[in-house]
Order: structure tokens, then sequence, then C-alpha cells
């Protein structure tokens, strides 16, 4: 597929419909961590339930990435963003009016099938309306807007719970979807095939099978399952508890430290993007970026473990801060390949990390529960837990290394 770059300015107006639309999939994903202890109270939850209920985003999430590559790589971004959406839109309506544990997670499920194009969508687009030295800057920026979305979540939402409660709250998500919708559907362009003369050959259609065979791809599996997935399991509902559980913070001081651990995010994340193209110009890709980053995480969470309630939001920063690095996978994956797999390639992957969100939500939370079912204290649960992380983590990363030995390196 032959790239079509947008003028500039209409590549701004892009990127920041895109933008909102991605902010309101974030807000939702992360807000289950501000509102973990009143939801909690009112439905009785416990760890597992507390984790498969944030995990319900993942999972109905996931479950669309594969079919969602053909759409987009079919359709395009207009069509197939502005449609899920009108899901999520019944999610989020259906959540706010649940009366069990139940409700909720199937109106979580909705959330996460009408939300898992709001990301994919403007990357596949990108793919092809910008040049491809701002395709990593346009992915980390954002990410940049994805912790605009996490610090909305927190101590906003814990601002806005005394006065509305947090069924007004989404009642609230849910107009801002349908004014996301309309946006989408006025500014974004069309997937216009006349200008991508390449999608109209069948020899170039791409297959599934092509992504997953391919040897970087297969690489960053387990890292997207685990090493990603897990940060974001953290990042989207354990780093709460942890700080209320094990750290000893109320719910405002909780909300407060993740409101600042998002503030931390976004200006990384914004620097990031703006330095990016100039760290890959001088010859570190995207693998080498790996290799020589992500051991400085497991560090931090080794520390993280070793403190127990000592360890606080600083620390928490700290750790997603120095997982920074796991953000230049993505759009490694999807450079890959052609133009025409783009859309697979990049849901492919994306399938990996909210299928390993949902696997670590959950797995952590059993963790919890089944180490203080056999008598040990809450804090050596949690500290448990984050160590099954480590472990998984560290594996994926040496399996990332033994596959891309420099005798099968290529340039990424």
């Amino acid at each position: 597929m032959e790239n079509y770059i947008l003028p500039k300015k209409q590549a701004i107006v892009v990127f920041f419909v895109f933008a909102f639309g991605y902010f309101l999939s974030c807000l939702l994903r992360a807000i289950t961590a501000t509102l973990s202890p009143v939801l909690t109270s009112e439905f009785n939850l416990l760890a597992a339930d507390l984790g498969l209920l944030a995990g319900g985003y993942f999972l109905g999430f996931a479950c669309m990435q594969i079919p969602l590559g053909y759409l987009l790589d079919k359709y395009g971004p207009k069509k197939i963003v502005s449609s899920f959406l009108l899901i999520a839109l019944v999610g989020t309506g259906s959540f706010a009016l649940a009366e069990s544990f139940s409700g909720l997670l199937v109106s979580r499920i909705l959330i996460g099938v009408g939300v898992s194009a709001c990301l994919m969508a403007p990357l596949t687009g990108y793919r092809i309306w910008y040049a491809e030295n701002q395709q990593q800057r346009a992915n980390s920026w954002m990410l940049m807007i994805a912790s605009l979305g996490f610090l909305s979540s927190t101590l906003p939402v814990q601002l806005l719970l005394p006065s509305f409660g947090w069924r007004w709250i989404f009642g609230g998500i849910a107009i801002l979807i349908l004014i996301s919708i309309f946006l989408m559907l006025v500014f974004i362009p069309k997937w216009n095939l006349t200008k991508n003369k390449e999608l109209e050959e069948p020899s170039n259609t791409g297959t599934l099978s092509e992504v997953w065979k391919n040897r970087f791809f297969i690489s960053v599996i387990p890292m997207g399952l685990f090493n990603y997935g897990g940060l974001m399991a953290i990042q989207t509902l354990w780093a709460g508890p942890w700080m209320t559980r094990v750290a000893g913070y109320t719910p405002l001081q909780s909300a407060t430290g993740l409101f600042w651990i998002n503030v931390t995010m976004l200006i990384s994340f914004f620097l990031w993007g703006y330095f990016l193209p100039k760290i890959s110009a001088i010859g570190f890709t995207a693998k080498r970026i790996l290799k020589l980053g992500l051991p400085i995480s497991f560090f931090v969470m080794f520390v993280i473990i070793l403190l127990g309630p000592k360890a606080g939001a600083f620390y928490i920063t700290l750790f997603i801060l120095s997982s920074i690095f796991l953000s230049v996978t993505q759009p490694a994956v999807g450079l890959s390949f052609s133009g025409y797999s783009a859309g697979k390639a990049l849901t492919s992957f994306n399938l990996l990390i909210f299928a390993g969100t949902f696997i670590m939500q959950w797995l952590m939370g059993l963790v919890i529960d089944i180490v203080k079912g056999m008598g040990h204290t809450e804090i050596f649960a949690f500290k448990s837990a984050f160590s099954v992380f480590l472990i998984l983590s560290i594996i994926s990363y040496i399996f990332f290394l033994i596959l891309n030995r420099k005798k099968y390196e290529n340039k990424t």
C-alpha cells in the first residue's frame, strides 16, 4: 500500500479527534482503580472479583482484535471506530445502571469491545497518512493521551464521587462518547481505495499467518502478554490497592498518588515522543532500546517487592516510568510489515497486550486471595503477586533476547 500523507493541518486535526476517543478509552480502562473501594464495598467484591471486573474490559477488548485487524484493513478507521464506539456507549450506560456484579461485568466487557478500535484505528491510519519518521512520535503522543485518560480517572474522579456518585460519572462519560462519535464522522478521512491501489490487488491482501510467523513478532509474544500486560494491570488496577492495602494510604491519598503517577507519565511520553525520532536517528533501534532499557524496570520492581509498605506512589511511579521502553514495541511491530498488513499486525500485538492485561489482573488477584487463604498477611500476599509478575517478565525478556541474537538481527 502506498502512503497518502495528509497535509499538516489536517494531520493535526485527525490526531486530536483520534486522541479524544482514545482518552475516553483510557479513562474507562483505568477508572476501576479509583472506584475499587466503593465498588468493593457496595457489591462485596473479593480481590479476584475486582481483578475479574477490571479484566472484563480487557477480555472484551482482546476478543475483538483479530477481526478488528481485517475490518480496519478493509473499511478503514473512520467507519470502524465510530461503529464500535456505539457499543461502548451502550456498555457505559448499562454499567451506570447495573445492580449486580454480573451486570457490572457484562457492561465492562461491552465497554472493552466498544473501545477496542480507539488505538488501533489511529495507528492503522497513521501507517498510511503520516510519514514513517513521525509514526513512533505519533504513537508516543497517543500514549501521552493515555496517561491523560489515566490521570483523569484518579483524583478528578475521586473528587467528583461525593457530589455525583459513580453512576452519574459513567452517565457523563456516555455523553462524551456520543460527542466523540460525531467528531470521528466529521473529521476523519475516508479510506480512499483509489489512493491506496495496492489494496485492490488480491496478491497484496496479506494474511494473519504471515504476521504470527514473523520472527520479530514471535519474539515479543511473551513480552506483550506478561511485561506489557502486567504493566497495564498494575497501572490500571493494582497500583491503587497496593497503596491502600500495603502502603497504608487512604482512598483520597491513593487517588492523589495515582494522579501524580499519571501526570509524570503524561510528561514523560510527551518528551519521549519528541526525542524518540532523534534517538532512532543515531542508531538506537527498537530492539536495542528494549534490550538496554527493560532491565531497569525489573530492578525497580524488585526494590518495590523488598520495601513492601515503604514503597508508595513514588516507587510505583518509578516502575511505570522505567517501563516506558516497552512503548517502542507496538510501532516496531507495525513497521515490520507492509502497509496492507498494518491493521492485522497492530491488532495482533494489541490482542497480546490486552489478553495479557486480563490474565495478569485476574492472576494477581487470585495469587493475593490464595496466599491470604494460606494464612499469610495481606502485605505478603501482594508482594507474592508482584513477584509472580516479575518472574514472568524476566522469562519473557530472556526469550526476546534469544530470538533476537545478532545472527538474526535486522533493522526494526
